[in-house]
């Protein structure tokens, strides 16, 4: 396509691509923008160099070669702040500049969001079955190991609140928390038997009684009774990772209870997804630590987002392709909501036209400025954007927090 373009002369047209989601996944009523703050670090350092150019001298022609050597995106970029709640058609990224510069952002811009947008949307749902409850990402064993920390991130970006992922800690900033596995107990066996006090005695030593004790690789009752006999009723915590946990959980409990450990916290593991955790609610536990769903979104590795071209010199164009159609022109976004914060609508009109009228809502702009002539402006902090997550949430009309199937939490409304 750039190739063409520069031959007959279109690349140079200034074009508007927009991305967003057609429709969330099935099953969802909103999802969250992630991955925002990863694409404008990857546009700062996106240039070919003579090994890229040398993939495809084959058959390019001089002209492009050369044009790609020179490249450096210098459009602007509007978008959906890190954090933000994104609905069916939401304008979530608006890329400006010439056809040539613009169309080059296809992959790396749908490649970031829509993994990341994909791991947040679940995360956000996680947290929301989870009731406040201390969530750690444990998936790095379910994904790809490039793909990991950004997992991570964007778990910890929709309200979890610890990775068992470093390269994230280092990374990103993201809290890192994890404990036991099983082989450290089984390595703590001889021929005379299993040593589960001996592993456990280990661990304490090497990290103080604040730790979290895998108590179920045998028999779980015997786990928690030596647990309490090596660290005393001051350890930090106990992990469940197998059978059916919400009634070990209230079995552990008592019996941390009796045994004086009554702030023992309890950590459960174990293929936990949204709904596994929802059903755990009325249980006493107090730690939960997912990994396959989460990397995955849970169901959805996609956020199946969509970058098409809507102007063209002014000129609004669209895709009429059955069932893959767009809307024209570039646009801005609004969102209205009740004095009480409930919000209630969202609402894309024409970047030309006039902002609609609040009638009697509280309005907020949705878009905020990116990047100018190339260059990328100043975004919220991780944190900042974990705090728009949390907003955005305790903003949904209640019905949009539920886990079953369902229209969006709330309409989008289209002006021409």
């Amino acid at each position: 396509m750039l190739a063409a373009a520069l031959a007959d002369g279109s690349a140079h047209r200034q074009c508007t691509f927009e991305l967003f989601a057609r429709r969330l996944p099935h099953g969802r009523r909103y999802g969250v923008v992630a991955g925002t703050a990863r694409l404008l670090e990857a546009l700062g350092n996106f240039h070919f160099g003579e090994e890229e150019l040398e993939i495809v001298a084959g058959f390019l022609d001089d002209t492009t070669l050369d044009w790609l050597r020179e490249f450096r995106f210098t459009g602007d970029i509007d978008g959906y702040a890190e954090g933000e709640l994104y609905f069916p058609g939401s304008p979530i990224l608006s890329v400006r500049g010439s056809f040539a510069e613009c169309v080059l952002l296809e992959t790396l811009a749908l490649s970031i969001l829509n993994h990341d947008s994909a791991i947040a949307s679940a995360a956000a749902r996680m947290v929301s079955a989870a009731a406040r409850r201390r969530m750690i990402e444990m998936g790095s064993r379910r994904t790809h190991e490039l793909a990991a920390p950004a997992s991570a991130r964007a778990a910890y970006l929709a309200g979890f609140d610890a990775t068992s992922n470093l390269e994230a800690v280092r990374r990103f900033g993201v809290p890192g928390a994890g404990t036991s596995a099983h082989a450290f107990t089984l390595l703590h066996s001889g021929a005379d038997g299993a040593h589960e006090a001996a592993a456990f005695r280990s661990q304490i030593e090497a990290l103080g009684i604040g730790t979290t004790l895998l108590v179920d690789t045998f028999d779980i009752t015997r786990g928690v009774a030596t647990a309490i006999e090596v660290a005393g009723p001051e350890l930090g915590g106990v992990r469940i990772d197998s059978g059916d946990l919400g009634v070990l959980a209230r079995q552990v409990r008592n019996q941390l209870d009796e045994l004086g450990a009554t702030k023992t916290r309890i950590v459960v593991s174990g293929d936990l997804d949204e709904y596994a955790i929802a059903a755990l609610r009325a249980e006493p536990v107090d730690v939960y630590g997912v990994g396959t769903s989460l990397v995955t979104g849970s169901g959805a590795p996609t956020a199946g987002m969509v970058y098409k071209l809507v102007e063209v010199d002014g000129v609004p164009v669209a895709k009429r392709s059955s069932h893959k159609e767009s809307r024209g022109g570039t646009k801005r976004a609004i969102r209205l909501a009740r004095r009480t914060g409930t919000i209630v609508e969202e609402i894309i009109y024409p970047a030309a036209g006039e902002r609609p009228a609040a009638n009697g809502f509280e309005m907020r702009e949705l878009m905020v400025p990116m990047v100018r002539e190339g260059k990328i402006i100043d975004q919220p902090t991780l944190s900042e954007s974990r705090d728009l997550v949390a907003y955005g949430l305790v903003a949904l009309p209640w019905e949009g927090l539920k886990l079953s199937a369902g229209d969006p939490a709330i309409p989008t409304t289209f002006l021409s």
